[in-house]
């Protein structure tokens, strides 16, 4: 392990957490000398920030932990009824085919064969959680939610309630992690061995049977299973929930952090590049507004979180050098929306992954007279609804807006007729929620058919 540093962090109440060298390199957005040569051996951990009342900050830093770091493997061989449960697949949140939904895989750990039930129940709740917080409640229709039942022999996880507590549990998940207590890390490996098995995942979350605040966000997609990344959280403490929010607005959205180290030793001010993220710039208000980049679209709106949007000094672990959009978005402070701006990252990082339409009829199939081309399409929460349109060889079908089924008798075609046509369905998500182009480009999906009398 190498040397470590003391990071105090500007939260509500000032802390002081642990982190390494390694970690304080990497705090450093597009640093090339960020973290360790071997990537497949340690990965890059986001660590929580601390509990307590009020406001405090989402993040505290990043370290870099093993892969395959965490407690002990079983020490006896597990019952006929442990094995067969181990693994088992179920459908917690169904809203169609995997590949046209982002696909949450919730896996638990610490729960013993007679404890499966709560993790369901665990499950349950924080997904409520999740679809609490927009734009989660707007697009929930959007995702499938599977569990993923893992059987440890012991209850609980290690380093709960302290240090010196070691439990054997399917995934490994241990506090303490890197010296931070309430740094709440896994054994990837074992984590991915389940995610397999469920039918898709582009998030992974992983819900340890504890009440003890903690989490840790793993915000590197997978290399194997193509996920996005992994939350860890205590299923049983309501502000761990808060911090997986927090991490898919990383893993989903692309987000940085907006939070800064004051008093820090190099993070006084920021002389890099134009960050990539959305949500951190050099530039001020003036600066986006003449160059028509990063947020400007949203520039004096007021934001979800409170206040309007302009360029709020300190952000990306700066104290100076960099902005953010607004003073207090859950991507700084727990509890917090997420600012307009991050609103509309995370729609974005929701379409990479959801196809709003899904033919019901096959499209490489040629439709007849009696054949009627059906879609699914998602609902949305609330009043606005995805558009619906339909064209033949191009033409709108006025006639048909907003169908989810439309019978070929009912088209414009020459009778009797055997050109080949084609009929066209596109659904678009006009959302006032998104004002970028590049963004808004990603919100429509087609299907189409062949059609002939």
């Amino acid at each position: 392990m190498p040397p470590t540093l003391r990071l105090r962090c500007a939260a509500a109440t000032a802390v002081t957490v642990t982190v390494t060298v390694a970690a304080a390199l990497a705090l450093a957005p597009g640093s090339a000398s960020a973290g360790p040569v071997d990537d497949t051996a340690q990965t890059r951990v986001e660590i929580p920030g601390p509990e307590g009342k009020g406001a405090v900050e989402a993040g505290s830093g990043h370290t870099w932990v093993p892969v395959t770091s965490g407690t002990a493997s079983r020490t006896g061989r597990p019952s006929p009824a442990e094995s067969r449960a181990d693994g088992d697949v179920s459908s917690l949140v169904d809203n169609g085919p995997t590949g046209d939904r982002l696909d949450v895989v919730i896996v638990g750990d610490g729960y013993t064969l007679e404890e499966l039930d709560q993790f369901h129940a665990d499950a349950a709740k924080r997904w409520a959680e999740f679809t609490g917080v927009e734009p989660y409640t707007t697009y929930r229709n959007l995702f499938n939610v599977w569990t993923v039942d893992a059987v440890s022999q012991d209850s609980g996880v290690s380093g709960d309630p302290g240090k010196d507590v070691v439990r054997n549990t399917a995934l490994g998940s241990y506090f303490w992690c890197d010296g931070v207590e309430r740094l709440l890390c896994v054994d990837e490996k074992k984590v991915d061995s389940y995610v397999a098995k469920a039918p898709e995942a582009d998030l992974v979350l992983v819900l340890s049977n504890s009440s003890k605040y903690g989490g840790a966000g793993y915000n590197t997609p997978s290399k194997t299973l193509g996920y996005e990344g992994i939350s860890t959280a205590s299923a049983g403490n309501e502000k761990s929930g808060q911090v997986a929010i927090h991490e898919t607005g990383h893993s989903l959205g692309k987000l940085a952090d907006e939070y800064f180290y004051a008093d820090y030793p190099g993070y006084e001010k920021y002389e890099g590049k134009e960050p990539g993220e959305s949500n951190i710039s050099t530039l001020t208000a003036d600066g986006m507004r003449t160059n028509r980049t990063k947020w400007y679209r949203w520039l004096g709106e007021t934001s979800p979180d409170g206040g309007l949007v302009g360029a709020y000094e300190g952000g990306g672990y700066y104290v100076t050098g960099l902005n953010r959009p607004t003073d207090a978005s859950l991507m700084r402070i727990l509890d917090k929306p997420f600012s307009l701006p991050g609103r509309e990252a995370m729609i974005g990082g929701f379409y990479r992954h959801a196809n709003p339409v899904t033919p019901r009829v096959p499209t490489d199939r040629t439709l007849r007279r009696r054949d009627i081309a059906r879609v699914d399409v998602p609902r949305l929460s609330g009043e606005r609804q995805l558009d619906i349109q339909w064209y033949l060889d191009g033409k709108r079908l006025a006639a048909h807006q907003g169908r989810t089924a439309v019978p070929v008798s009912a088209l414009p075609l020459d009778s009797p007729s055997f050109r080949r046509h084609h009929l066209t369905v596109v659904v678009t998500d006009r959302t006032d929620a998104v004002r970028d182009p590049a963004v808004a480009v990603t919100l429509q999906s087609t299907a189409t058919w062949s059609v002939r009398y």
